[in-house]
């Protein structure tokens, strides 16, 4: 293997300490059918400029969002990302630090994990913030993990309205650990809160919310509250999107125990489905049953402004047992990422892409329900994304509109809404965008 650097010498003297006398001997216990003993046939080796030449020709295959009309969403969303966090992003000194394992050398980290707590606390009106979690799926499934730690009940009650892919994270995070997931129906696109108040009894340590939905439609939290907090020290868990915030209320407003959400739409791309960053907020009576870790700021002997892990409940930094959390990544790169697309964006500038993309959803929403055959799914109130029943399969339309550089949506058949499709707008669409959709889906329709 030639590109480690290791000289035949070296080599050699590895081998005499294992005690044996050649690699071959290493590997005398596999047997020859496992063995390939055949040429490789690889290509002949190319120059930096040829390999380079001709990834781009392969990635060129790809279709993005930088050259498409994408309408996607379910959760991971096409806003638009300034050239200053990326900018940021790429200093060596952020972009090849990984984790602060030795936290008084890594001030340069621990301080933007700082800011990044200290905002979600802004957005969410939380008193605490961990250093961000893996995704906003497995931010979630900690949620219910931390309630059932302190009320020592084993019963988390989940809107049916939450978005499937964090219900099945939450299922695996669960199964084999005795706790029982009740699911409470959808009625007309939003939760039945009738139905919750039915199944939210003494044994509930939890009761989860999203809002925005999986269909982009807004529950009403406040309601949520008033029925989850009529059992005493069960936890309310709302799952938000971080956007919506600019316009909606504040989980600390409808009284949220544990506010948590995927970080995606705050400065990164949709990157293929991932890497996400995940966000937890919480109160501060909470903070030490809470996942992952805190930076907390301080002031050294001398006086001077530092920086320290002040909680580290991981199972890397105690035992196992007394973890409060096995995730090991906090995602970091991605939680500065959204730390300086908020700082950036400030609250107007929030407020202004949670406007637009809200606005421009709801003229999209309206030109498609003209259009002969399709119609809303259900009439509640939505954010950016909506569903629509659509005169042909989904998957048809989704298709045909391929060709013409247009991504339509999701297909919710797979997710029990027949003939529907899931439609997504953010800051970023033109009135010209949006048009060229509803054009596209006319021409679909006429055949």
């Amino acid at each position: 293997m030639p590109y480690i650097s290791n000289t035949d010498k070296e080599r050699q003297k590895m081998l005499q300490e294992i005690g044996v006398k050649s690699f071959e001997d290493l590997i005398a216990n596999i047997p020859d059918q496992f063995r390939k003993t055949a040429a490789l046939n690889l290509e002949k080796p190319y120059s930096e400029w040829e390999i380079s030449n001709k990834i781009s020709r392969l990635a060129a295959k790809n279709l993005s969002t930088c050259r498409v009309n994408s309408f996607l969403g379910g959760g991971i969303y096409d806003h638009y990302i300034p050239a200053a966090v990326d900018h940021v992003l790429l200093r060596p000194e952020f972009h090849s630090s990984y984790t602060p394992y030795q936290a008084e050398v890594s001030q340069g980290t621990l301080q933007y994990i700082y800011e990044f707590q200290s905002l979600i606390c802004d957005l969410t009106g939380m008193e605490i913030a961990n250093a961000s979690m893996y995704d906003g799926a497995t931010a979630t499934a900690e949620a219910i993990l931390m309630s059932v730690r302190k009320n020592k009940r084993k019963k988390a009650v989940i809107a049916g309205t939450i978005n499937p892919s964090y219900l099945q994270v939450i299922r695996s995070f669960v199964c084999g650990i005795g706790i029982e997931l009740v699911i409470v129906p959808e009625k007309e696109g939003l939760l039945d809160y009738d139905e919750l108040s039915r199944l939210v009894d003494d044994e509930t340590a939890c009761v989860v919310l999203q809002t925005p939905n999986f269909l982009g439609n807004i529950e009403d939290p406040f309601q949520v509250e008033k029925i989850a907090h009529k059992i005493k020290n069960l936890m309310f868990i709302v799952a938000v999107d971080p956007i919506s915030l600019g316009l909606l209320n504040a989980p600390a407003e409808y009284n949220a125990d544990i506010v948590v959400g995927e970080g995606q739409a705050l400065g990164n791309g949709q990157f293929y489905g991932g890497p996400l960053l995940g966000f937890f907020a919480t109160r501060m009576s909470l903070a030490r049953t809470m996942p992952g870790r805190i930076s907390g700021g301080t002031v050294d002997k001398d006086g001077k402004k530092a920086y320290a892990l002040t909680l580290q409940a991981r199972e890397q930094h105690i035992r196992r047992e007394k973890a409060t959390s096995n995730i090991c990544s906090n995602q970091s790169l991605c939680a500065l990422a959204a730390t300086v697309y908020m700082c950036l964006m400030g609250k107007t500038g929030l407020t202004e892409v949670a406007s637009q993309s809200t606005t421009k959803a709801h003229y999209l929403a309206n030109e498609i329900a003209k259009l002969p055959g399709y119609e809303m799914l259900n009439d509640a109130p939505f954010f950016k994304e909506f569903a629509i029943r659509t005169p042909l399969k989904p998957g048809v339309i989704i298709e045909k509109l391929l060709p013409e550089n247009i991504f339509a949506g999701i297909d919710l058949e797979p997710f029990g809404y027949e003939q529907a499709m899931l439609v997504a707008v953010t800051e970023k669409k033109s009135r010209a965008m949006l048009d060229e959709f509803v054009n596209s889906l006319k021409e679909v329709h006429n055949g």
